[in-house]
This record gives structure tokens, sequence and C-alpha cells, in this order.
């Protein structure tokens, strides 16, 4: 056994390993704590700058021998002192089962590796950016520097993505992977070709100088997932080993997978937390070439990418510049797409699908409407109740609302009864609870905290409140009032008031477009009609954005996606240390420790069935909450794409990749 005595030179530090955080004096002792090689990693990765560091460490064993744990032999076999049982293959790791591809895949399904070289694709967004830094609270960052579907351009983690099995990743910096069957670990190589844009090799102090980096300044979820990681060992010259406690987390070590790695060489760690125009080192395919502040950046091929010959790789990044164009309004956005001014237009407007492509270039065959079926669930697009105002703190008030939003006459007048109602965080997917009564190994998952679910949500009942679509349901204003009064509210002179403190209940809408205006009018109008105050502010991006990091509103509208795998992003959405850190995506202000247990019941799951029992059980917890408005989905994705765009024959079970398109003209 190895111990680890800490002094501190500077403010005291909790330490989670510390028994009973017990101090001798100035010395905290940590019991089998691991210590990199290099000493760059001391249980939460506390840093030493030189002798004026924030903590000196000495190790010694109980014997009294000095003892470095993690300083293994530079030619030791990766893994050679590891006699467990190895869970999965070096080339790749499932969420549950297997990876689907052999280790000699040459592609994935849904990419083309023939794909022709060159040309420009642009992007056009609403909003702006003002950071290129896109891994700190501060600041908002243009997308498609490291996005999971415009691709891994700038940056890049340990591991890709393949969108054609519900969650597997397999190696990209990582030359090999490796845990156990208890997850209590992830073991990686580095490939030996790899490097950075500037042509520095990556190495293991930058693996440990990232975890380090986003431990501690890095904004969640990247924050999160690093704090989890318990000690750090190096393991030979090209080896990493994250030892993670005792497994609870079963999706961790492919999380980890997915962490952009930066380069220890070229990033100040005491200043990476402001905000900045300059852009961060990657070792993508991509650089940033250009900047015109928020409103363009511009991305050029690095001729000298060291992954072009990984099958991970292969038919993706075809382009050799990539333009990210943004807007300050949507009507301007859509009417610069019109124009030809960027390439591809995702469309969730059903009104605007049916009618507003009717022009010129669609007509001459410069553009195709293109309609992508998926296997994935749909996500719910909700209008969020920020509970953490006492406005919205009582459910009975937020199922209120509920009944005041008629979705029939919204589909019916505002979307050519196109969409289709979500009733379900996962619906249109085995995972969902819609329409699905709890049973057995339900209830045991949910233990007493079934108590807190609602009846119908319990007995599959549930569904959203149905209007006669006229825009003024009766039955549905009466059951509201009902519910305000239930929470101590009584209409007065037309108003809808506290029963005690005589003050009208009111509250703000933040709308962060036309569309979600819109959409708050048809809200609006029900609202007024039991005398509450409603207020429809539309913002720039922005103030949108920081008012959203602060928790400063008290309803906008949100779309929480979701994937045939659900994990450890719930936490960040729904639990409750995420209701309370700011820039985190749990905007309603969930916090309950029954949400956080069976979020770890979820991510703990081995296999599938336990897994979606698991999901189910989440689902529930979370519609009996009542967070949100549930609002509505389309059938499929829409695309708007200029034909000199190509696209592979296949589709993945994500829908379209625009990484894997290319140009024909």
């Amino acid at each position: 056994m190895t111990r680890i005595a800490c002094y501190f030179l500077d403010a005291p530090y909790s330490l989670p390993n510390a028994k009973d955080d017990s101090r001798l004096g100035d010395f905290v002792i940590l019991e089998d704590v691991v210590v990199s090689a290099n000493m760059a990693v001391c249980s939460m990765k506390l840093r030493l700058k030189a002798s004026f560091g924030l903590l000196a460490c000495l190790l010694f064993s109980l014997s009294g021998g000095v003892s470095v744990a993690a300083d293994r032999a530079q030619d030791a076999p990766v893994g050679a002192e590891y006699t467990g049982e190895v869970a999965n293959p070096p080339h790749g790791l499932a969420m549950h089962g297997q990876p689907a591809l052999p280790s000699d895949f040459t592609s994935f399904s849904y990419a083309n590796p023939d794909a022709p070289q060159g040309g420009l694709i642009t992007y056009g967004f609403n909003g702006s950016f003002d950071s290129l830094n896109q891994f700190i609270v501060r600041g908002v960052a243009p997308r498609g520097l490291s996005d999971g579907v415009l691709g891994a351009n700038v940056y890049e983690g340990l591991m890709q993505r393949n969108r054609d099995e519900a969650f597997t990743m397999y190696g990209l910096i990582a030359d090999t992977i490796k845990t156990d069957p208890e997850r209590t670990f992830l073991e990686v190589t580095i490939h030996p070709e790899a490097k950075f844009s500037d042509g520095e090799p990556i190495k293991v102090d930058d693996v440990l100088f990232t975890i380090d980096l986003f431990r501690e300044k890095g904004r969640p979820p990247y924050s999160r997932w690093m704090q989890a990681i318990e000690s750090v060992e190096r393991i030979g010259e090209r080896g990493v080993r994250m030892n993670l406690g005792e497994g609870k987390n079963r999706e961790l070590p492919l999380l980890l997978g997915i962490i952009p790695i930066l380069p220890k060489h070229a990033i100040d760690f005491d200043t990476f937390d402001r905000s900045s125009l300059t852009p961060v080192l990657g070792s993508g395919p991509y650089v940033v070439a250009d900047v015109n502040a928020g409103t363009r950046v511009v991305l050029k091929k690095n001729p000298d990418y060291w992954g072009n010959d990984l099958p991970v790789r292969a038919g993706f990044d075809n382009f050799d510049t990539i333009h990210i164009d943004y807007y300050r309004e949507e009507s301007t956005r859509f009417e610069a797409f019109r124009k030809g001014l960027f390439d591809i237009n995702p469309e969730e407007s059903p009104a605007r699908w049916a009618n507003d492509y009717d022009f010129p270039a669609v007509r001459n065959g410069e553009i195709v409407l293109d309609t992508y079926e998926t296997g994935t669930p749909t996500g719910m697009r909700g209008m969020i109740f920020n509970t953490r105002q006492d406005k919205f703190a009582d459910k009975r008030v937020r199922e209120a609302f509920t009944y005041l939003f008629d979705f029939q006459w919204v589909n019916e007048n505002l979307f050519s009864g196109a969409y289709q109602r979500t009733a379900s965080l996962f619906h249109n997917s085995e995972l969902s609870a819609f329409q699905r009564p709890v049973d057995d190994a339900e209830r045991a998952l949910l233990g007493s905290s079934i108590d807190q679910l609602l009846p119908e949500v319990l007995d599959g009942t549930y569904t959203p409140p149905v209007s006669d679509g006229t825009g003024r349901d009766r039955k549905n204003l009466r059951k509201a009032v009902e519910l305000f009064r239930e929470a101590g509210y009584v209409l007065k002179d037309g108003k809808m008031v506290d029963g005690e403190t005589g003050e009208q209940f009111s509250f703000e809408f933040m709308a962060a477009s036309q569309p979600q205006e819109r959409l708050a009018l048809a809200l609006q109008r029900n609202v007024e009609r039991i005398g509450v105050e409603m207020t429809i502010r539309t913002v720039d991006s922005a103030q949108y954005w920081e008012r959203w990091k602060r928790f400063d509103y008290d309803m906008l509208q949100y779309i929480f996606t979701a994937s045939l795998s659900p994990g450890s992003e719930q936490y960040g959405r729904w639990g409750q240390v995420a209701a309370t850190t700011d820039g985190s995506l749990n905007l309603s202000g969930a916090s309950n420790p029954a949400i956080d247990a069976i979020i770890d019941k979820l991510v703990a799951a081995r296999d599938r069935e336990e897994f979606v029992t698991a999901v189910r059980a989440f689902d529930r917890m979370i519609l009996s909450g009542i967070y949100f408005i549930p609002l509505f989905h389309t059938p499929g994705q829409w695309l708007a794409r200029r034909t000199r765009i190509s696209v592979p024959e296949k589709t993945s079970v994500y829908g379209y990749q625009p990484a894997t398109w290319w140009a024909t003209q």
C-alpha cells in the first residue's frame, strides 16, 4: 500500500481520497493513491509549480521506503501488469455488448472512402460568437470546431464515435483501448503517429495536462467527467491508465474518449479560462485560418494531418475549406440561404418547409429538398420552467401551464398540421415510458421513489393535455385555474393573484428567435385569459447565452436531444450538482436526489435489458416532475441542400452527417 503525505503551501484543499479528510498538522494522509511519475497528478490533480507550488508530496511506503507507483518500466507493454479479464477488443469499446465492427474495418458504413477531395462548404447559423475557446464557461464559441455532427474538425479525442451504433467508440488518438468488465479503469496507448497541427507529437504529458486542465478550468460536462477520474498512471512511453473507482458509471470510459486532447506546450494553464479569439491548438484535420469576430470562422484543411489513413477518418474531412457564418436574425439567415450564401439548411418549421421553398434555386435544381429517416428517439422540445424561481417552484403551477398550451390549435394554424406531439424524453423508441405501464423490474429499480410519480405516468395512460383545437378550450382553462387555486392563488378582478400577498402571477418568456417568439405568443393568449401576466422578451444571442449561463430567466424554449444510449449527460441536464453549476444544461433547476439515484442506475446498467428498464424509470421520473411544457417533433430530418454538395448513399442511424459530404463542383 502506498501512502501520500501532502503539504499545503496555500489555502487548504478538501481531498476526497483523504482518510476521514483528517489533517496531521499541515499534512493530510491519503491511502491507496497513485501519483503520476512526473508528479503532474496527485489525487485530484493538484498541480505543482516548482518550489512555490500549491503542494509538495512525499511518497513513502508503509515500511518506510520511497515508492512511485506509476513509474513503470519504460519498455513494459501496455497492460502487462493487469491480470484481470479484458472486457473489449483493443480497437473499440461499446456501451453495451461488443463493437459491431471488426479490428480490420476500413471505414464507417455511412462514409464514402472514395469521396473526391477539395472544394468549399459553407454553414450558416443563427446567433454570434465572441470566443474561440469552446471548452470553458466564459464566452460563446462558434460551432464546427469539435462538433458531433459537423465533425471533429479542429479538435480530436482519444476515440471517435460510430454513428451507426447506439454508442460505440473506436480508436483515434488512442491506438489501443482497454477496460475491465467492471469498468473501473480506462487504459489507452497513444497512436505513434498522432500529432498536433503544429507538428508536435501527442504525448502522455498532453493527456495528463488535459485531465488537469479540464478538471479545474473546463466547462461542464468536461469538468465533471475529469473529476470522476480518481487517479492516473503513466504506462511506459505511450500508455495512460485512468482509474475510475468502482466503475459505477459504465459510460465514463466512452465519455473520456470524446474529450479533446489539448497540447501542454501551447496552452497557458493559468489563463485558459479567459475567453479569447485566439484559436486553441488542436490535432484535427482542419486549422482555424481566419476569424471575423462574431460573423465568420474559416477552417483550412491541414495537408499534414496525421490521421488521414485511419479507418475512422476514411470518407471524412473531404473539403479543403469550411466557412462557418453567423446571422443575427433568423429571417436574414434564411434569406442568405435563398441567395446562395451558404450550402445547407436544416429545417425545423413545417410551415416553412411546406410553403417557403418554392424559389428559383429549388425550381431549377440548384437546391434539393431531402428527408432523412433516423433510428433514434425524437428528443424533447419544450418550454422549460426555471424552478429556481419561486413562481415555478410549485408543481401544480407548472402543471397548470401544460393545460394552457393548445398544441392542437398551434399545430393546425401555425404548422399546417405537420408536427406530432412529444410525450417522452425518448419518444418513438423502446426507451420511452409513454403508453407503457410500469413493470416489476422498474418498480424494483425505483424503490420508495415510486411514490413521487404521477399515477397516469405509472399506469401508462399519461398524455400531454389535448384540446378541442379552438385555441380557447374552456375545459382546459378551468383545469388550469383549479390547479392555480390548489397552489394558493385566486382570481380577483380578472387577475390571478397570490392568496396571501395579493401579487399578480407574472413571468417572462425569454426567446432567442422569431419562431420561438411566435410560439410564445400562442401560449400568451391563453395565459392572459386566466389573469396571468406573461411578458415575451426576444434578446440577441450574446445576451441570451449570458442569461442562460446565469439561469437568469423564468421560462425559455429548448430541445433536449436524445440518443439510443442516454447516459451521463443526464446528470448535466437533471442532476443536483448541475442545478447550481453556471453554464450547465440543467435549465429547469431540477434538484431531486431520486433523479440522481435513477441516473446512477442508468449509467451502471450492464446489459441492454437492464439499461432499457432504467431509462424508462428515469423517463417517468422526469415526466412526473413537470419541468417543461412538452411541445412537438417532426417525422424525420428535413434538409435543404445545394446539389453541388454530395452525400453518401447510406444514412447513419443518427441521420445525416455533414462531415462525410463532399463537393462535386
